[in-house]
């Protein structure tokens, strides 16, 4: 992103034309990060609370006052009988730099010996399933699609959440690669799309296997590479083969005849890039999907060609020094608490996280009170009386009107940062453009100042910003041979010394404790887990829940609106005005039957909450699933609810991550 400064106030915010892979261009949502950035709601100076809880009544103090408050009052939990593990930390991507997002923050609740959080919300069910089978989170390299003869975009929606990726696409279609969306949605993607299989929720594994058992039996498999590469080929054709077309078509919806093809035009495809996204692993087998999924490209030996593979992310080829950057050596044994828990953590301890009752919650990066699941159950814990709540934010989001103290943090164009990707493979050097707006300042400084408030007196503490690049940088492994903190100040962003084109397992090589990639994972076993590929009805369906799929009959979908990226930009006047207000898509079947008409204002609901919104009837949902473009916060939604009063806290397979989307609900016409 470059920036244009005119008498210290940035003016404009573009693309970078020589980026190879961002080509010059952003997306709709950080085109506006000017407008953000100078928002006339920025908080500029920290405030305390005046007011009840949640009424978002706040006084101004400074910043000496603010800090010798939270230092008093995390001290003297700390001091109490439950200990520094009753303070939580909180936070997630809302600043997805290193040195923003996970350096001084983590040194402090380190040395504190504060609770652990496992960030588990977006991500972890996919990485771990990645894990199981190639080793590792990493995958072949999108700037390759143009060599692609087949493209799968599978539960992904390109245009909106990975925009840079759509140009390669578009070579490959131009070169005469068919694009197949797969996807219980027509999505703005879907629908520059050659074909849109609208597959239902949460059976990607079920259709994979389909796919499996079709080219294992017309032998559209490259033999030599699995020979070579893989391990437990016998035992992936016996599970393949308890998946016919046939019953495959009775699980996801998909015509057994288009699983047939599907399957025959990627076997015979040389070089077929798949790309998954974060969306097809939010429900109860979400780890095992993409498992599943992941060992495609090693049955037709794709991996072996340029445009060949599949790719979640490219994050683990990212091999920054985080254990010097965030020393978790620091840290006593203490409890770890999963975030999409948080309901759980605050209101009954006693419901797994076990340990002492939760007395502080620092957030920053995140605004829990509208992306945590169960929001009904995390808004009672932030209403506690007895919960000390401290909030890092650029505005006075739905979490900071629960808290005591907020504190007023940078964005991106006022301080320092290194940036990873996960869909390409380039370093990025954020550097200040602009003085902090206010009385703003770094998350990383925050948390230098609160360790000294607290007499945290440790070396680790007075590391600047710089140095943190610099340690991230210096302890990273081969791939960051020649990326140095100088090469990024002149160019402000490198290639990882990766090889061009960047085939990971054309040879094999894959980082399992086997070497291959592992089509059965002791691992697995080891954890109690079936060892292969296989299908996990949701939680909520009606295989594993029949008479709640009778209450509640439909699946419901949430995930981001165009304009907004999860709850941030939600308030930025003209992305807001574009996404008009809450909205559920819903099939014409499932809308004539509950007199549901287009533009009338429903109800959604389910035994844990319900929100309001108007209704799109439109036949760009599968039947039997709707749609709730999200995530808004309360306080710009008509009720002052949203989709998440609706989502559970339950866990997926592997990882630990959150069923968003493993969700059924009712929807009735609203008086």
């Amino acid at each position: 992103m470059l920036v244009t400064v005119e008498n210290g106030r940035a003016t404009r915010v573009a693309g970078d034309p020589e980026h190879p892979f961002t080509q010059g261009f952003l997306c709709a949502k950080v085109n506006r990060y000017v407008e953000r950035t100078y928002h006339a709601d920025r908080l500029t100076q920290p405030l305390r609370r005046v007011g009840a809880k949640g009424r978002g009544a706040f006084e101004p103090i400074s910043w000496d006052d603010a800090l010798d408050e939270i230092a008093a009052r995390l001290t003297e939990i700390a001091r109490s009988a439950h200990g520094p593990q009753a303070i939580l930390p909180y936070s997630y991507a809302g600043t997805m730099g290193l040195v923003q997002g996970a350096s001084m923050d983590r040194r402090f609740f380190h040395l504190l010996g504060a609770s652990k959080l496992d960030r588990t919300i977006c991500s972890m069910a996919g990485t771990v399933g990645m894990r199981m089978t190639v080793g590792a989170n990493i995958g072949a390299d999108a700037e390759g699609i143009p060599d692609s003869d087949l493209v799968l975009l599978w539960g992904t929606n390109t245009l909106t959440s990975n925009p840079h990726l759509w140009p390669f696409v578009l070579e490959a279609k131009r070169k005469g690669a068919p694009i197949i969306a797969i996807d219980p949605l027509r999505t703005r993607t879907a629908q520059q799309c050659d074909e849109w299989i609208p597959i239902r929720p949460g059976t990607d594994a079920a259709f994979a296997l389909g796919l499996m058992h079709v080219l294992f039996a017309d032998e559209l498999v490259d033999q030599d590479y699995m020979e070579r590469y893989t391990l437990g080929e016998a035992e992936l054709r016996a599970r393949a083969a308890e998946y016919p077309p046939e019953r495959v078509a009775g699980i996801t919806g998909i015509a057994a005849s288009t699983v047939v093809d599907v399957a025959r035009r990627y076997g015979r495809a040389r070089a077929a890039f798949i790309r998954v996204n974060y969306g097809l692993q939010r429900h109860a087998g979400g780890g095992m999907a993409v498992r599943t999924i992941a060992c495609l490209p090693a049955i037709t030996g794709h991996w072996r060609r340029a445009g060949g593979g599949v790719q979640l992310s490219t994050s683990a080829n990212f091999t920054f020094d985080r254990a010097t950057v965030e020393r978790p050596d620091l840290s006593p044994p203490v409890r770890t608490i999963n975030m999409i828990r948080l309901g759980e953590a605050l209101t009954r301890p006693d419901a797994g996280v076990g340990g002492p009752p939760v007395r502080a919650l620092v957030v920053y990066n995140s605004n829990p009170a509208a992306v945590a699941p169960d929001r009904t159950m995390v808004l009672t814990g932030l209403a506690r009386s007895d919960l000390f709540t401290v909030v890092l934010e650029h505005f006075q989001t739905d979490t900071a009107d629960w808290a005591d103290i907020v504190l007023p943090a940078t964005t991106q164009l006022e301080h320092w940062d290194l940036h990873l990707s996960y869909g390409h493979h380039y370093v990025a050097l954020n550097q200040p453009a602009i003085p902090p707006v206010g009385d703003a300042k770094p998350n990383s400084e925050i948390f230098r100042l609160l360790g000294a408030r607290m007499g945290l007196d440790h070396a680790v503490m007075r590391d600047d910003d710089q140095t943190l690049i610099r340690q991230a940088l210096e302890g990273g492994g081969r791939n960051l041979n020649g990326v140095t903190f100088e090469a990024l100040l002149e160019r402000g962003w490198m290639r990882l010394a990766v090889p061009r084109p960047y085939l990971p397992f054309a040879h094999g090589g894959f980082l399992t404790p086997s070497g291959r990639c592992e089509f059965v994972s002791e691992r697995l076993a080891d954890m109690g887990l079936d060892p292969l590929p296989t299908y996990t009805p949701p939680y909520e369906s009606p295989e594993r829940a029949p008479e709640l799929a009778q209450r509640f009959p439909l699946t419901l979908i949430s995930s981001p609106a165009h304009q907004f990226l999860n709850s941030t930009f939600v308030n930025v006047d003209v992305l807001r005005r574009a996404a008009r207000e809450p909205e559920l898509v819903i099939h014409p079947a499932d809308a004539a039957p509950r007199d549901i008409v287009p533009g009338s204002r429903v109800l959604v609901h389910n035994d844990r909450g319900e929100f309001l919104a108007i209704a799109r009837v439109e036949d760009g949902v599968r039947e039997g699933t709707v749609w709730a473009p999200s995530i808004w916060w309360g306080k710009f939604a008509a009720d002052g609810r949203n989709a998440n009063h609706t989502t559970s806290q339950r866990e997926t397979d592997l990882g630990h991550g959150p069923v968003f989307y493993d969700n059924l609900v009712e929807v009735t016409p609203a008086d």
